[in-house]
């Protein structure tokens, strides 16, 4: 079995300042991406070779085909392992703006323009009851790109989604710099949005 090690983060905890903290970046990565990364390796420990030998999207993707007593963990841990990692990418301290190209004529025709989307992601991410993220996700059956809500730490995959950008609402993700004002840090997490990963990642659809 392959053992998955914490993915590295392509800048420094400091360099999302004054939008995302030095401390709550070190600590969310540090020990709560590696607290999700060690408890899936020893779920992934109980599986059969044939199932770890699967990639975690791919594991995500298919997560009824995990025998029922290890699903629940897998669906929270390699969920969280998996969402983090897109989720330190998918900001760069050179972020912000706005995306291009084919990505940003399907925001458009999904939502009408750019800045509907932003208040459309921003208002109902907000409005997540407890811990979750919100996503901007690919749907390959529609062919378009959606806004879906997901619970805790599970994976749009595990709905047959494709995660393009996500934000995590969890308290531990800006508590300490944001106390209490969840919309305050959606509003300023824009600032430093890897437009470009995003689009990358679209255009492999």
């Amino acid at each position: 079995m392959v053992k998955h090690d914490l993915p590295t983060i392509p800048y420094r905890y400091d360099e999302l300042e004054p939008y995302i903290d030095k401390q709550t970046m070190e600590i969310h990565h540090t020990k709560h991406h590696q607290k999700y990364t060690d408890v899936m390796n020893a779920t992934l420990e109980k599986l059969s070779p044939e199932m770890q030998n699967k990639t975690i999207p791919e594991i995500l993707t298919n997560i009824d085909k995990v025998p029922i007593d290890l699903r629940s963990a897998l669906n929270f841990n390699a969920g969280g392992f998996d969402n983090h990692t897109l989720f330190w990418h998918n900001m760069s301290p050179s972020g912000g703006g706005s995306p291009d190209g084919r990505l940003a004529e399907e925001i458009s025709s999904t939502f009408g323009s750019f800045e509907e989307f932003k208040k459309f992601f921003a208002t109902n991410t907000a409005s997540i009851q407890g811990s979750g993220w919100g996503w901007l996700v690919y749907n390959n059956s529609s062919r378009k790109v959606e806004f879906k809500t997901m619970q805790n730490q599970t994976s749009p995959r595990t709905l047959g989604l494709i995660p393009l950008l996500g934000l995590d609402v969890w308290e531990h993700a800006y508590y300490l710099k944001y106390q209490n004002k969840r919309p305050e840090y959606i509003s300023q997490w824009w600032n430093i949005v890897n437009w470009k990963e995003v689009e990358n990642r679209f255009n492999t659809m």
